[in-house]
């Protein structure tokens, strides 16, 4: 089964999800996941080359943004989650009822998504916004009346920014920067050699899809800094991906291995390329 637009990626990442939750041992569970991700979304998972053997990031990141929401719900009142997917946090994580959140995507999601799950009662009060973010005064004009409603905002982008370009990424951070009550903004990042990787991986499935990973930023997190925005907190994928027991066998014989890697590789491990970050307002 083939990819046919960016929506089937949230389908695709959504199996990831199941897959964690089924497990005995689940670092997290999203008991909405099979619902969401349907039949295309197990054929889609069968479909792409080594699906199931690189799961361990998607799942990774996942459990990391998880906790980093958890962590800082007490210090804000509202989540902006931009291209939400089939993302169910609203349902599924032990969110303070006060905190509103706001689900961000385009049409046929958000309606995929609200029509699946309306008979289910969410932990916080739950917005949908159908929206193409591509339309950039669209999302101004949003953002702005997000910004005038709430205080303390963090804004989520799970799985968008590899696929934007480096001036479209530049352009979101200013956006989002105009907002004085953006104070954090919630991202996963990757290096150049492990979007090469994806590249060559996943890349002949997602440009047929027209839905091309594309931004890897050599600078990693410090990218957002000139549009005013600073690293709060970095979690590198490999590290997090061995503290919560998720580090496939092949990949702790090349951790033992590592005295061979790749000078570039080592150095974009050190600067955090890979992984999951917290940026705040500079």
């Amino acid at each position: 089964m083939e990819l046919t637009n960016i929506s089937d990626t949230a389908r695709w990442v959504a199996m990831y999800r199941v897959m964690e939750t089924e497990r005995r041992d689940a670092i997290f569970r999203d008991p909405f996941a099979r619902r969401l991700a349907g039949a295309r979304g197990e054929e889609i998972l069968a479909g792409m080359p080594k699906g199931r053997a690189f799961a361990w990031p998607m799942i990774v990141r996942t459990a990391v943004f998880d906790e980093v929401i958890m962590r800082v719900a007490g210090e804000i009142d509202t989540v902006l989650n931009l291209a939400a997917g089939l993302d169910a946090r609203p349902y599924r994580l032990d969110l303070p009822p006060s905190l509103k959140w706001i689900d961000v995507d385009l049409p046929a999601m958000i309606d995929q998504k609200r029509g699946m799950l309306a008979d289910e009662k969410p932990r916080c009060a739950l917005e949908f916004v159908a929206l193409d973010l591509a339309d950039r005064a669209a999302r101004r004009a949003l953002f702005a009346r997000v910004g005038a409603s709430g205080q303390r905002v963090l804004v989520t982008t799970e799985g968008l920014l590899g696929y934007l370009t480096r001036e479209q990424a530049g352009e979101l951070a200013t956006d989002l920067h105009e907002q004085a009550s953006f104070r954090f903004w919630l991202i996963d990042i990757v290096g150049p050699f492990v979007l090469q990787l994806i590249q060559k991986t996943w890349g002949a499935k997602l440009d047929a899809a027209a839905a091309p990973l594309r931004f890897g930023p050599e600078e990693g997190p410090a990218f957002y800094e000139p549009f005013g925005w600073r690293t709060a907190e970095a979690r590198d994928t490999f590290a997090e991906a061995k503290r919560l027991k998720r580090l496939p066998a092949q990949m702790k014989f090349w951790s033992l291995m590592s005295f061979i890697t790749p000078k570039k590789v080592r150095e974009q491990q050190r600067k955090g390329l890979n992984g999951v970050v917290l940026l705040e307002r500079a």
